[in-house]
């Protein structure tokens, strides 16, 4: 199992050498490891490029099948701790930013008041990724929006609205709301949630115009640094700029008004851990006071 766990790494990261960090073993071992695999399956599985480390073109075919093995195997422990009860475990959670700032830093520290020893990874992404991850199993869960929940099952958990945000001394600063008509005129930082779904670009087009888009990024709190240099405005969830206090930036509604909603999305509850199970419950029963 450790070789399959060992060729993940080295496709997620494109290097020998980060891959065998992450596993805590030497480059040589793991190096012997995929040797030794693709001597078993009569199959060169990986190629090196200046680019780093990439699938083989036999290797994508074959590629979908490891990472289920992976999956099952995984699966399988965590039935095994299933049987010893809520002793141990693992947790993996996708998420996006203004998640991992305001919702579960809390919800972590009690849950693990109550389950000392069990361990969560959390992977950061966009609705995109973190959809991928829920299918293929690389998380239990991820947060996404719900519209976009093919092929999984999914929990409706709260929506909140999205607000413009400009520099100080921008023109539409002194607005009590911001047209989005006017604000398409300003140059636009785009945060990068997923090709499938961005609210703010929806509701540009439902009023039939474009946003001048001169950045995009994948981080919330790097936008605002943007927008507080001058380099453009933005439109971000209500839940992130809870912290907003800290950059020289004004915060206004706009019109129409954008809401954004979040769900809990998942392959299968039943071969999910049980932690996970547990934590979903938890979330579920803490939507009302969560911000």
């Amino acid at each position: 199992m450790n070789r399959y766990l060992a060729l993940q790494k080295i496709v997620e990261l494109g290097s020998f050498s980060k891959a065998a960090g992450e596993c805590c073993c030497t480059q040589s071992a793991i190096s012997q490891m995929i040797s030794s695999l693709e001597d078993e399956l009569s199959l060169r599985l990986l190629k090196r490029s200046r680019n780093g480390v990439s699938l083989t073109d036999e290797g994508k075919r074959l590629y979908p099948f490891i990472e289920k093995t992976i999956y099952d195997y995984r699966v399988l422990k965590e039935k095994a701790k299933e049987i010893r009860g809520l002793e141990e475990g693992t947790v993996r959670i996708g998420t996006i930013s203004s998640i991992s700032s305001h919702w579960l830093p809390g919800l972590l520290k009690d849950f693990q008041k109550q389950y000392p020893k069990i361990e969560f990874v959390l992977k950061q992404g966009d609705y995109d990724s973190i959809l991928e991850w829920i299918k293929t199993g690389a998380v239990d869960f991820g947060f996404i929006a719900p519209q976009i929940a093919n092929g999984i099952k999914s929990v409706f958990m709260k929506e909140g609205q999205m607000l413009a945000v400009l520099p100080k001394n921008h023109p539409l600063a002194n607005l009590d709301v911001v047209p989005l008509e006017k604000l398409s005129s300003s140059p636009f930082i785009l945060l990068e949630e997923g090709a499938n779904v961005y609210e703010p670009l929806e509701a540009f087009k439902s009023v039939g115009i474009k946003p001048d888009i001169r950045y995009t990024m994948h981080d919330d709190y790097s936008i605002m640094s943007m927008v507080e240099a001058g380099l453009g405005v933005s439109i971000l969830a209500q839940l992130v700029l809870m912290r907003s206090s800290a950059y020289n930036v004004v915060i206004k509604p706009t019109n129409p008004k954008i809401i954004r909603r979040l769900a809990i999305g998942y392959k299968d509850k039943q071969s999910m851990p049980i932690a996970a199970r547990h934590f979903i419950e938890k979330l579920k029963n803490a939507v009302d006071i969560l911000p």
